[in-house]
């Protein structure tokens, strides 16, 4: 239990920290916004040093593709259309269960608008108790939790195309949203080997392609998106040098960077000043070294004022290279944050099919435990650890 008596004297100190934080932000903030239009009027020489010196720049950074100070209406959608979602959710494996396994749960959700259909509202649970599936990712120093993870994204990609493609079917003239939270730049995928890696990016590249092929765009949503991928290309700008050369002029003095006078300051925080609610930003490519194994499905991105905060919305380059299907999307977007009241439906409405609750997990090991039982199993029961945790008499 928390000793609030005790926490209340470090109360002080940390508003005094976070009064002092958000002045200095707000100096950062004033700065990128001189920084912003100092790069509009030299983008493309920008653009030109980026694309020149991007094998000796040591920050990620994107590209605009669009004027910096872009400030777009987006449309009103069809009222007819359908919007798809998958979310995930797991039960980690644990010595002191009465079985070590673990148990992945895919939330699916349908919303049919203006069409007199019944939606869909359902999860897909799979247990996972296999040596293979328990103690392949070992092999690569991967953690089990962590490898579940994993496991987890490229499946949720997968029952999406396959739930879109089917709920499409021949229909041509509705207009066709999937959707996932977060982002669709798998960071993770750097830091594993080739054969770790290869095992979750060509299903999910694979279920992307389905979802191409039956013209269904997809969207990543990202709410208080923490990126600072559009603030780094204004580092270029704030270079001091003619040539952008990280490695030959900055490779010691990392702490002491002119070009990082914005940091930590974030994308959306500057857009924030720039867009009014229904307003799409520049469209950006984004340059994240792992994009190089997508193929041809590089990851573009905008920021959206969507009224309740400033999100990034990811999309793969066929979704953002055809204007109609891009602009389509946006729409029916910021629909679903209307219907959800400030964060998309479809998606809270996935989260909340998927998530396993306390009651969940037990009722999972209750009727695991009688399975066991019932298979002629003895001792089954979980540590005493475990036990004494749940029975506190504390």
């Amino acid at each position: 239990m928390l000793d609030f008596t005790k926490l209340t004297g470090q109360m002080q100190g940390l508003s005094q920290h976070l009064t002092k934080e958000a002045t200095a932000s707000r100096q950062r903030l004033e700065l990128a916004q001189r920084h912003l239009q100092g790069a509009l009027e030299s983008q493309q020489d920008l653009v030109q040093r980026q694309e020149k010196w991007r094998d000796r720049i040591l920050f990620a950074n994107a590209t605009p593709l669009e004027p910096l100070n872009t400030c777009i209406d987006i449309p009103i959608p069809p009222k007819i259309h359908t919007v798809i979602a998958t979310d995930g959710s797991q039960i980690s494996p644990s010595h002191h269960e009465i079985a070590y396994c673990y148990l992945l749960n895919i939330g699916r959700v349908v919303l049919h608008y203006g069409q007199n259909r019944q939606p869909l509202l359902d999860s897909l649970p799979e247990i996972f108790y296999r040596s293979e599936d328990l103690y392949l990712s070992r092999q690569w120093g991967i953690r089990t939790e962590d490898w579940i993870g994993y496991c987890r994204t490229a499946s949720e990609a997968t029952v999406l195309a396959e739930l879109a493609c089917g709920v499409k079917g021949n229909s041509t003239t509705v207009p066709y949203l999937a959707m996932v939270d977060g982002s669709l730049i798998y960071w993770f995928l750097e830091q594993l080997p080739f054969e770790a890696r290869d095992r979750i990016l060509p299903p999910v590249l694979q279920a992307w392609q389905q979802l191409r092929q039956a013209q269904i765009p997809l969207m990543g949503y990202i709410s208080a998106s923490r990126s600072t991928e559009g603030m780094s290309f204004l580092r270029l700008f704030a270079c001091p040098h003619i040539v952008p050369d990280c490695v030959s002029y900055c490779s010691n003095q990392q702490e002491k960077l002119p070009c990082k006078v914005l940091e930590p300051l974030r994308d959306s925080v500057v857009w924030s000043t720039q867009l009014q609610p229904g307003q799409r930003s520049a469209l950006w490519r984004s340059n994240a070294r792992i994009l190089e194994l997508y193929q041809d499905q590089h990851i573009y991105f905008c920021y959206v004022h969507v009224g309740s905060e400033i999100a990034r919305i990811e999309i793969p380059s066929w979704v953002a290279e055809d204007t109609k299907l891009f602009d389509q999307a946006l729409g029916l977007m910021l629909a679903q944050v209307q219907k959800g009241q400030g964060y998309p439906v479809a998606i809270a409405e996935a989260h909340n099919q998927a998530v396993v609750r306390g009651g969940d997990k037990a009722s999972f090991f209750a009727l695991l435990e009688r399975q066991m039982i019932k298979a002629g199993l003895k001792n089954v029961g979980t540590s005493y650890k475990e036990a004494r945790k749940r029975g506190s008499i504390a």
